[in-house]
């Protein structure tokens, strides 16, 4: 699909034919409105300790928002990407950032939808078909890209100890930014669609993860669900086999009582069991790659 450029500021926003470009300059406060009311098993991190805000990302002609969190005083700390769910860098994703900070990383959201809309004052639909299909792969690549060299400009993180982690859409981000850059050590994909049904080849998003496993630059552990309908076992067994058949290290991992989504606190398809189990692998996998 052809786009046009469109101005805003002093910047250049690129915005498809007919639609008004939006840029999104700054995070909201809490949880996204489509996922309220939380859950009273929400987990919430304490920012003692920590340097923690938003700052901004230069990325392809514009400012792009971003949580970051990391301790208050020494470094360079090992960066942890943190890729955001449909519902955009809510309170969910910081305290994910927050919980990585506790451990001694440099932890940063960069809000990939920035362009597209603000998926935190949305609802369902909207996400769903106004916001996230129009977000092309290639944009967040460089965003993600950029996000790293403005953690390396800080002085407070080191770049040389690249990890990165994402949940539902930020998963399926993992395993393409894997495949995308050489800085990285190690990824995490929490329950990121793979290919399928649920996720038809277009222009905008022309691979998925089962398209690329021989392609992986770095090891990636995927955490997912058995009961999930929107990436069943035999789409989970393909990119298995993928995986086996490319003999890298990266590998899945399967929690086959939980549904999707059992990671996120805050939700209903919270599962303490296996989400907690899946965090200690999850760290366990940063640690052994050299990003820990």
């Amino acid at each position: 699909m052809m786009t046009d450029d469109v101005p805003h500021g002093s910047a250049t926003v690129r915005a498809e034919p007919g639609r008004r470009a939006f840029l999104k300059t700054s995070l909201g406060a809490g949880f996204a409105l489509a996922v309220l009311p939380v859950s009273a098993a929400t987990v919430t991190t304490p920012a003692d300790g920590l340097t923690v805000g938003e700052v901004t990302v230069p990325s392809l002609g514009v400012e792009i928002p971003a949580y970051r969190a990391m301790p208050a005083s020494g470094g360079p700390f090992p960066i942890m990407l943190v890729v955001q769910e449909i519902f955009g860098v809510h309170e969910h994703i910081k305290d994910v950032c927050r919980r990585f900070a506790k451990l001694g990383y440099y932890a940063i959201a960069p809000d990939l939808f920035a362009r597209q809309g603000d998926a935190t004052k949305a609802d369902i639909p909207t996400i769903r078909k106004e916001i996230v299909p129009k977000v092309p792969d290639a944009q967040v690549m460089d965003d993600l890209d950029a996000t790293v060299a403005f953690a390396g400009l800080s002085g407070a993180a080191d770049v040389k100890r690249l990890g990165i982690t994402g949940f539902c859409w930020g998963g399926r981000i993992v395993w393409l930014y894997a495949a995308h850059t050489n800085m990285l050590k190690a990824g995490v994909a929490f329950y990121g669609i793979l290919g399928g049904a649920a996720s038809p080849p277009s222009e905008l998003k022309p691979r998925n993860p089962v398209d690329i496993a021989a392609d992986l630059k770095a090891p990636v552990l995927g955490l997912y669900a058995g009961q999930d309908d929107n990436i069943p076992m035999p789409i989970i067994e393909q990119m298995q086999k993928g995986l086996k058949d490319a003999n890298g290290s990266s590998r899945i991992e399967v929690f086959p009582d939980a549904p999707h989504g059992f990671h996120a606190d805050y939700r209903p398809t919270y599962r303490e069991g296996p989400a907690t189990e899946a965090w200690g692998k999850a760290l366990a996998w940063f640690k052994a790659n050299g990003v820990g």
